[in-house]
């Protein structure tokens, strides 16, 4: 007797940091060329994939589990990452529409435009979810490598653990991290555009402010062996993020909570990614606890103490 087919399929994938970014001039299709350090960090996205018996692929809050921001930040419609990555993963594998409709319910716990790649998150775990509930055989490596049209930040949120990024970021080697690095996070009241923290950067470099990028931006050879030997010091001296200096541009206050989180002993304070999302690097998990309450009560801001590196996508 044949198996029933899957109702629903249930994945998670983490949310990331950058430890490093470095940023080239933008080639002549407009993206820019990118060398990143990511870690996965234990602040994850859930998608349920639930059959539908007709073609239409449909995203939207999850009743199942809650989520830990504000759902009304999300579009929940056709841009959705999660719903664009349902469309992407039938059209390429060349599915029936007819019988692989799908409801793709989101519990999202990464902070939304924050830099930390939860709409990314969002699409690997649909990804999974999907291929599961379709029976599709896909790899990971598979799915990583079909996850690329998506988005930069899509491959790594397949993979996850710790990895150096090239070309827009999807050409992935991965980092040997063996040991947790503890951080704080903290979100900002408002997102910012990556597309706009991109072009300020580009308008900074042209008016002299910035230093010209070089390409192909060289690998943070420093951040990976600070990784590779779990030493939070020389990591946190190692650091670098190009867009910093941009979304600081546009966002001059997080200049003031990275001071702060200074002053109450970080080793390291930094924009993530494109921002406005703060990373603080601690010496342990009971000195990120710390960092954490300290920065909340001085700062009236939401501080989160993460730990990476994580897995990538799995099904749950």
């Amino acid at each position: 007797m044949s198996a029933l087919p899957l109702r629903h399929v249930t994945a998670c994938a983490p949310g990331k940091v950058n430890l490093s970014l470095r940023v080239g001039p933008p080639r002549a299709d407009g993206y820019h060329p990118v060398t990143s350090v990511y870690l996965a960090v234990n602040l994850s996205e859930t998608v349920t994939a639930v059959a539908r018996q007709d073609d239409r692929i449909t995203v939207g809050p999850s009743p199942r589990q809650v989520s830990t921001v504000d759902d009304a930040l999300v579009p929940w419609d056709e841009r959705n990452l999660a719903h664009r990555a349902a469309v992407h993963l039938r059209e390429t594998l060349r599915l029936d529409p007819a019988t692989h409709g799908v409801d793709l319910e989101v519990a999202k716990q990464v902070p939304v435009a924050g830099g930390m790649g939860g709409g990314s998150a969002d699409a690997a775990a649909a990804l999974l979810a999907c291929a599961a509930l379709w029976e599709t055989g896909l790899s990971r490596s598979e799915l990583a490598e079909l996850a690329a049209p998506l988005g930069a930040d899509v491959p790594f949120a397949v993979v996850g653990g710790a990895a150096v990024g090239l070309g827009t970021g999807t050409e992935l080697t991965p980092v040997a991290a063996r040991h947790r690095v503890h951080l704080v996070l903290v979100p900002a009241s408002a997102g910012l555009s990556t597309p706009v923290v991109f072009r300020t950067l580009d308008e900074l470099r042209r008016d002299g402010r910035l230093p010209e990028g070089s390409t192909p931006p060289a690998v943070d050879e420093d951040v990976v062996r600070a990784l590779t030997r779990a030493d939070p010091r020389a990591l946190a001296l190692s650091m670098e993020n190009d867009l910093q200096a941009p979304a600081v541009h546009l966002f001059p206050e997080l200049s003031d909570v990275m001071d702060l989180g200074m002053d109450e002993g970080a080793l390291r304070a930094m924009v993530s990614g494109s921002g406005p999302t703060l990373l603080f690097v601690a010496h342990s998990e009971q000195n990120a606890l710390r960092l954490a309450t300290a920065i909340e009560e001085r700062a009236g801001v939401t501080a989160l103490p993460v730990h990476g590196p994580v897995p990538g996508a799995h099904v749950l």
